[in-house]
């Protein structure tokens, strides 16, 4: 378990510095006149097209190129079923065809705005690192739901006392809300213990009544229990998937890097400015 994880630890920052040094390449000097030019428009470019500046729903090539959409795992740990999607590979890495990563980006989209126009919910589930903040923000602005922390097991196939806890989290947060109370000092941290651990893991699924109809994940090969649990209960999958991924159980797949924050963060700002856009 210590030994795979140092392995993907020196795979990420591998592919890190890849993209540094793509960013490198794409301000650096250069002999031609004509060259810094047009780097500097690409740069400016990339300035007012973060996910918190996105001016409309438009998915560009050179958007995904910038967020570094395009980078896979290394060649060795490619999922033959990924292949399909892969159009090279650069320096050990494999490399997306961005063209196809488009083309998925749209269709989940347009899936997931006739779904909610219609009235239906997605929870957004990413847990890793560079994902959490992106993939709250997504919710919110949607109006949707999240889990960042980690994916409790039965979640989904076992609704009914998830139910019961997001109940529970309710009438927590009512009673300790009240000025004037007869708990003594003692009761009361008791009961905001148990409040902040049901709030760490239920707190972003807070008002969801029933099962979802989608769930949008980040990385399906970390979060295959809640992949595994969603088919079971015939809850469709968007997902985020890197060349390691296995896609199969996946509805709407979305082939891209999974662990650079540019890369989830520009996918989900495209899907969320869309879906918040049927209102």
């Amino acid at each position: 378990m210590t030994r795979n994880k140092k392995n993907n630890k020196k795979e990420d920052q591998k592919k890190e510095k890849s993209i540094n040094k793509k960013k490198s390449s794409n301000t650096g000097g250069s002999k031609s006149k004509k060259k810094p030019a047009v780097k500097a428009t690409v740069k400016k470019k990339a300035s007012s097209d973060t996910p918190k500046a996105i001016n409309d729903s438009n998915i560009s090539l050179e958007g995904l190129l910038r967020a570094g959409c395009h980078f896979g795992h290394s060649v060795s740990k490619v999922n033959p079923r990924m292949q399909d999607y892969i159009f090279t590979a650069r320096e050990g890495i494999h490399i997306f065809d961005l063209v196809k990563t488009k083309n998925q980006l749209e269709k989940a989209i347009e899936y997931l705005f006739l779904l909610v126009s219609e009235g239906g919910k997605i929870i957004f589930l990413g847990t890793k690192r560079q994902a959490i903040e992106a993939t709250e923000l997504a919710a919110k602005k949607t109006g949707m739901f999240y889990v960042t922390t980690r994916w409790v097991g039965g979640l989904l196939t076992n609704w009914k006392e998830v139910r019961k806890n997001l109940d529970r989290l309710d009438q927590l947060n009512k009673k300790l809300a009240k000025k004037n109370t007869s708990l003594t000092k003692y009761e009361i941290s008791v009961l905001k213990r148990e409040q902040r651990r049901l709030e760490n893991l239920y707190g972003g699924l807070m008002g969801l009544e029933n099962l979802p109809q989608a769930l949008f994940v980040v990385d399906p090969k970390k979060e295959k229990t809640a992949v595994r649990e969603a088919k079971r209960m015939g809850v469709t999958v968007v997902a985020i998937a890197d060349s390691n991924a296995d896609p199969r159980g996946i509805d709407y797949l979305i082939p891209a890097n999974d662990d650079a924050k540019a890369s989830v963060e520009y996918i989900l700002a495209k899907v969320a400015q869309k879906i918040d856009s049927h209102g």
